[in-house]
């Protein structure tokens, strides 16, 4: 095993197959930021999302995707211009990765996964442990990375540092913005008969840390989504309290859980989910 690798998962103390896996993906995660930084991604494009937040705010779930927004919209952006970096980074470790271009895709996000061997992985970080050896042959790790190319203004960046796999560094939106993106989330979202509960779940996390959220980006975001607010409007805190507990109001929160549910480990926090919890929170979001 290379010794970074070996590092990085000692940080772990995986007691199951699923705790395992989530331990490989999330270094293949980092691995993958590593080689984007060295590739001038962040030059053009900036980290959102729940395992931005997880990485660089402490998030206590797992978080499966690694999710980008390009500072500027940029028609001429290609994904695939920095597979090349990537495929080289993981194979500096001794890891072989496939990455396969999403095909259809909505025309302003551009995606894509990387994919490795779950065997192989799992006999290479763990070659002493019998449940590792059970993987199926030929099943699949993989990571979906997109970036939205179309990604509207108002968001503040920032630049963050890593040390390992080696130092690195990526372009982030701040705190605030990242919290105005998941209540765009929450609001916008459309999963049909589904509930994005981790959307739930990260919100929880932003108001137990007292954040504010970007209020302009929000206002943005919605507007280039339409039909939740008039394009000459201009969004205010009531307002983005008073669509929150239409939302809460209707949320079925049992789908709200089972999304969540194999993300978390302290899995007694959903008993109390309910849109009672969720509306109390109202009165606790502030804007910036």
């Amino acid at each position: 095993m290379n010794n970074v690798i070996k590092l990085m998962l000692d940080k772990y103390n995986p007691k199951s197959s699923s705790e395992r896996e989530n331990a490989i993906k999330e270094i293949i995660q980092e691995i993958a930021l590593a080689g984007l930084s060295r590739s001038g991604f962040f030059d053009k494009a900036a980290f959102y999302g729940g395992t931005c937040l997880r990485i660089f705010h402490g998030l206590d779930r797992f978080s499966e995707d690694l999710d980008f927004a390009l500072i500027k919209k940029d028609s001429e952006f290609r994904l695939d211009d920095y597979f090349p970096s990537l495929i080289k980074e993981f194979a500096s470790y001794g890891i072989a990765i496939d990455i396969d271009r999403k095909k259809k895709e909505d025309k302003d996000i551009q995606s894509a996964f990387i994919k490795s061997n779950t065997l192989t992985l799992m006999m290479s970080l763990y070659p002493n442990d019998e449940e590792a050896k059970k993987v199926i042959r030929n099943q699949k790790i993989k990571i979906k990375f997109e970036i939205d190319i179309d990604n509207p203004s108002g968001g503040i960046t920032k630049y963050e540092y890593r040390l390992l796999p080696a130092p690195y560094e990526v372009q982030v939106f701040d705190e605030s913005t990242l919290f105005a993106g998941k209540i765009h989330a929450i609001l916008c979202r459309n999963y049909m008969n589904n509930v994005k509960g981790r959307d739930y779940y990260d919100y929880l996390f932003y108001i137990g840390k007292e954040s504010k959220f970007n209020i302009k980006y929000l206002e943005n975001k919605l507007k280039n989504t339409g039909g939740i607010i008039k394009d000459d409007e201009t969004l205010t805190l009531n307002k983005v309290r008073e669509l929150l507990k239409t939302k809460f109001e209707s949320t079925n929160y049992e789908l709200a859980k089972a999304d969540v549910y194999n993300f978390i480990n302290n899995k007694d926090s959903l008993n109390v989910w309910g849109k009672e919890l969720f509306i109390s929170t109202l009165e606790k979001l502030k804007d910036k």
